[in-house]
């Protein structure tokens, strides 16, 4: 089965328990849009804050954040230095234009919603945008965790050469070498190797 189903498959049913708990700011004029909008957030179980003009800075431990984005009001700049444990953002437009577009595409939204806010596909939006969020963040660690290999890869390939040039070895025993220090000091292979790396660095340095 594809990985990324078989992954939906698991966290959707989650992400639909989680609703009760999730912590909302909107960020929308009290007009009926806004109401709307805040009504049937907490007709769906979450947990509504609600701020106009957009604050400077999200209340702590805010989950999602559904933001208007209307010309001559300015983004905050939170919205536009997301960190990875930065709440989703689904935006909400009252129409199209390149400087609204624009404005989207900096902020990164993880979903979009236009004028007139109606009930439904408001909690299909939120769901879908904590999927994919959850989904960049599966693949950041995947992709994080493979460039950490491919590093240890280069550090024990680049320690494997230094032993071979410095003591005589054969890369079978350079390798050898390395295994049998990493399991002395209880420490991985490519740990080892980036102590030899560095040592060697310093070393040759003039």
């Amino acid at each position: 089965m594809d990985t990324r189903a078989l992954h939906g498959q698991r966290s959707t049913p989650e992400l639909l328990k989680s609703l009760r708990s999730l912590r909302v700011a909107v960020l929308h004029p009290r007009d009926p849009d806004g109401e709307q909008l805040i009504e049937q957030l907490r007709r769906i179980g979450c947990q509504v804050q609600a701020f106009w003009p957009p604050s400077p800075e999200l209340p702590h431990g805010i989950d999602a954040v559904f933001l208007a984005v209307r010309p001559g009001i300015p983004v905050p700049q939170w919205a536009h230095c997301r960190t990875a444990q930065a709440p989703i953002v689904i935006v909400i437009v009252t129409y199209e234009n390149p400087t609204i577009i624009e404005a989207v595409l900096r902020i990164g939204a993880e979903g979009l919603i236009a004028s007139p806010v109606r009930s439904f596909g408001l909690l299909s939006a939120l769901v879908l945008a904590r999927q994919l969020d959850q989904r960049v963040r599966f693949l950041s660690k995947q992709v994080k965790r493979l460039e950490q290999k491919l590093d240890g890869i280069r550090k024990t390939s680049e320690a494997k050469s230094i032993l071979m040039q410095t003591r005589g070895l054969s890369e079978v025993d350079a390798y050898r070498v390395m295994r049998e220090q990493a399991m002395a000091k209880r420490v991985t292979i490519e740990e080892i190797a980036g102590a030899i790396v560095n040592a060697n660095e310093i070393l040759s340095y003039k």
